[in-house]
């Protein structure tokens, strides 16, 4: 099993797997939005030349006080087929692509997710970064990683995400 960038013959594939993991159609649609917007990653998980897994970065932006400019990245949706969760293919995904996301100069990420499952990456909640989210989600399940160290020292406010999330409900 090995992760690539998305090519655009895995585009019906990725859908799939995003419909199976998710059980809706939601996930698979915000991607398929956001496809070809500046600034966004797409990567999958390939086991046996079938498409597995899925993980997807966009760029948010801080709403507030940031002394410098940064350029961080939403991690949203991650997704296996359901026959191949639980194997570290998630892990796996989500490793990479944080690697790739600092090789391309982004200073931190955020994720909206279990923070028992997102800790073990480096993420911590946001607002101990004085970062909040746009959406009214529990404190704990809105969380950042630092790419490079002391990012977000002289940073507060809100998190916004592209309004193609906002089509997702």
């Amino acid at each position: 099993m090995y992760i690539r960038t998305e090519k655009p013959e895995d585009v019906e594939a990725v859908r799939n797997v995003n419909i199976a993991a998710f059980g809706r159609e939601n996930e698979a649609n915000l991607v398929d939005r956001m496809r070809g917007i500046g600034a966004t990653f797409s990567f999958v998980a390939v086991q046996s030349d079938r498409v597995v897994g899925h993980i997807f970065f966009s760029p948010v932006v801080v709403e507030g006080k940031c002394s410098r400019n940064l350029s961080i990245q939403g991690l949203a949706p991650v997704a296996v087929l359901p026959n191949y969760q639980r194997q570290g293919i998630g892990t796996l995904l989500i490793r990479e692509g944080l690697k790739e996301c600092g090789r391309s100069a982004f200073q931190a990420v955020v994720v909206l997710g279990h923070p028992d499952f997102y800790s073990r990456f480096g993420f911590i909640p946001a607002s101990r970064k004085n970062l909040g989210c746009e959406y009214d989600v529990p404190d704990e399940a809105f969380m950042v990683f630092e790419l490079e160290s002391g990012a977000l020292e002289d940073c507060s406010g809100t998190v916004k995400y592209r309004s193609e999330f906002s089509l997702c409900e």
